[in-house]
């Protein structure tokens, strides 16, 4: 009978496992009848469940809860699952449930008290995904505003199970995440997903933090327009967390640009570019010779940042000041000041140092440069990228990164 019981609970029959104990009240440590219930029933009781009820009186208050909590747990079982697919070949039980619990308490999602959230974890490895149980229905339904998350450097599909019953699951619990979770504390952005949904959503990692959104955007362009771009971004410093999310205009040239960017090496990282939800497919017969001429654009354009100095935080231009004008005190102070003022047009400015001539009009190292520290290197960046090429004082100035190690010790002379 109890085999029956949990198989009408899991098909969402109207008989439930937890109504049924409670018209035999198991609730209250007695089997005597309501006012107004049909009589009968206990002496009926173990002929039914001869090993459910006691045949000598006053045994039922010794009973243990354990099975009507067992049971309750399985019938709430299909709605306290989330499918999580597209795990990494090294994800296992214990690691998989260690980054739960964390993300779960890192967003607010955990509202069963304090403790885990999952209690249990089941791993199909030849296929890469997981069965991650929750110890509540509302739990798992906060769970589902996880998916996309970063689970060992690849993105992840977190789902409903196949065998989830939208209406029994309604009469459980929420079935909707919270809407005031704090997604951002892992990386995600609420209610980002529009026009970045669906199996056409490109991850995009591996990005070095001093690659700008804009040198990002044209990679990516290279292949054609995007219909939609989020870099994600740390919350407390606006700071790049190495990984963005795109979609093309044209859908077509999804795999021709997943295959011609993953792998491409920049600085000390390297580039991962594949479907956020399926992991990279093959491109089709057709567009064979189109991937072949994006991979040798590519390559050019992997030359090209190769060929690219590395950004630190200090900016020097070269020919930006003449040794005649820094002289004067008072004229020094005003070019000290202009240049503060151009400098911060592009980030948060540090520093500005102009070296001098001697007391005695001796040249001095870095007489004629003017340098610019920032606090990060997208402001550095921005601002060599703005003042090359530019003219101050009816010169061409070139702007190029210094090393801060030199710098920070006062040498010049680079």
């Amino acid at each position: 009978m109890l085999g029956r019981l949990s198989h009408h609970a899991a098909n969402g029959r109207e008989l439930t496992t937890v109504a049924f104990l409670e018209s035999m009240h198991w609730f209250d440590g007695s089997c005597s009848p309501s006012k107004g219930q049909m009589t009968g029933a206990t002496s009926a009781s173990p002929g039914i469940f001869p090993n459910m009820f006691p045949s000598t009186p006053g045994q039922l208050s010794a009973l243990s809860l354990m099975p009507y909590q067992a049971m309750t747990q399985q019938a709430t079982r299909h709605a306290r699952r989330v499918y999580v697919g597209g795990l990494s070949p090294t994800a296992n039980e214990q690691s998989v449930a260690a980054f739960f619990n964390q993300v779960m308490a890192a967003i607010g999602g955990n509202t069963a008290g304090p403790g885990d959230a999952v209690v249990n974890v089941y791993i199909n490895h030849e296929k890469m995904f997981a069965f991650v149980e929750m110890r509540s229905v509302e739990e798992a339904s906060n769970a589902m505003a996880l998916d996309g998350i970063i689970f060992e450097g690849a993105p992840v599909k977190v789902r409903r199970p196949t065998d989830y019953n939208p209406a029994l699951a309604a009469t459980l619990g929420p079935s909707q995440p919270n809407p005031n979770l704090n997604l951002a504390a892992v990386g995600l952005t609420p209610g980002s997903g529009g026009v970045l949904e669906g199996p056409d959503r490109i991850f995009v990692g591996g990005i070095p933090h001093f690659l700008t959104e804009e040198k990002i955007r044209e990679l990516l362009e290279m292949f054609g327009p995007l219909r939609g771009f989020n870099l994600v971004k740390d919350r407390e410093t606006g700071n790049s967390k190495g990984y963005a999310f795109c979609i093309y205009q044209d859908l077509a040239v999804t795999d021709i640009a997943c295959a011609a960017l993953n792998g491409i090496k920049m600085g000390d990282k390297t580039l991962t570019v594949r479907r956020a939800n399926q992991g990279l497919t093959q491109p089709r017969p057709e567009q064979e010779n189109l991937l072949l001429q994006a991979q040798q654009q590519v390559a050019l354009q992997k030359l090209a940042f190769q060929m690219a100095p590395l950004p630190t935080k200090v900016v020097c231009l070269k020919q930006a000041v003449s040794e005649d004008e820094l002289t004067n005190d008072e004229e020094f102070e005003d070019i000290v000041e202009d240049m503060r003022c151009e400098g911060e047009k592009y980030g948060k400015l540090v520093n500005v140092v102009i070296p001098r001539p001697g007391p005695n009009g001796e040249s001095s190292p870095g007489v004629g440069k003017v340098f610019l520290e920032y606090a990060d290197t997208e402001g550095s960046t921005k601002a060599r990228q703005g003042m090359n090429g530019r003219k101050f004082g009816g010169k061409e100035v070139v702007a190029i990164f210094y090393p801060e190690s030199k710098f920070a010790q006062g040498e010049y002379d680079g």
